[in-house]
């Protein structure tokens, strides 16, 4: 193991959804650690300003960006190729991508379904099978995937994105059940209320925000950047015997009643 087990200078990241939020931030912290960071998302020119700011905040870091959709097949398998053709083999992946639908069940409609069940944890079966079939034949890689405190606690209006995350934590076991053999470490984070772009009308809720914070221990909203550690961890030889966990940052929100 390397003298710092956590520094990944020398490893090429390919994360999912990471044009912005937590994706961008997490991509971020890897560059940091000295990662090789891919941006993957659908708009070019969106990924074109991330990673040119990510360049910005992390002198000398070495970003790329991959323009595709996780949940194309078709799509998925060109974008790995590209990204591999261009950086090198990919070491960690990051399956970030991912959105939320609020609606009751009763209204809900099956195409919406369909759509959050496709993009939160099809897409993490799609992008992650095309990536391991590298790092198996390899006999090393990183995969992280992440998942929710919904994936142990449900709400209202929100079924899809529940089984979703629930989906997406026993599909990290299932990953790690057939490929850490292999040499793979696949592992999940699970965060809890995170105060992002996405969540603004949420947090700026006096209600509900008071309700995160009443039900949190910690007392708060998670930031962005609360995962950079935990990101690194389980994408670092730091975690070489960590395989099929799920790592909550809740802030203790799942540790209490």
């Amino acid at each position: 193991m390397a003298s710092n087990p956590f520094d990944l200078t020398g490893r090429v990241a390919l994360v999912t959804g990471s044009s912005r939020g937590i994706g961008n931030v997490l991509a971020t912290g890897l560059a940091q650690a000295g990662a090789t960071v891919v941006l993957n998302g659908r708009d070019q020119h969106r990924l074109t300003e991330a990673r040119d700011a990510l360049c910005d905040t992390v002198t000398g870091a070495s970003c790329d960006i991959a323009a595709f959709d996780v949940t194309d097949e078709a799509a998925v398998t060109t974008g790995v190729a590209e990204t591999i053709e261009r950086n090198g083999d990919i070491d960690i992946l990051v399956n970030n991508a991912g959105f939320q639908h609020r609606e009751p069940m009763l209204d809900l409609s099956l195409a919406d379904w369909d759509d959050v069940l496709r993009t939160d944890l099809t897409s993490a079966f799609i992008v992650g099978r095309t990536v391991a079939r590298g790092m198996v034949e390899r006999g090393r890689g990183k995969i992280v995937n992440i998942c929710s405190v919904q994936a142990e606690l449900a709400r209202p209006s929100i079924a899809p994105y529940t089984a979703a995350k629930g989906g997406l934590r026993n599909l990290t076991r299932a990953m790690a059940a057939e490929w850490a053999s292999r040499g793979v470490q696949i592992n999940g984070i699970a965060p809890g209320y995170f105060a992002t772009e996405l969540t603004a009308p949420l947090v700026a809720d006096p209600d509900f925000s008071g309700w995160v914070t009443g039900r949190t221990p910690a007392g708060r909203w998670g930031r962005a950047e609360d995962l950079v550690g935990p990101g690194v961890f389980l994408a670092s030889d730091a975690s070489a015997f960590v395989n099929g966990q799920i790592l909550f940052v809740d802030g203790g929100m799942t540790a209490v009643v």
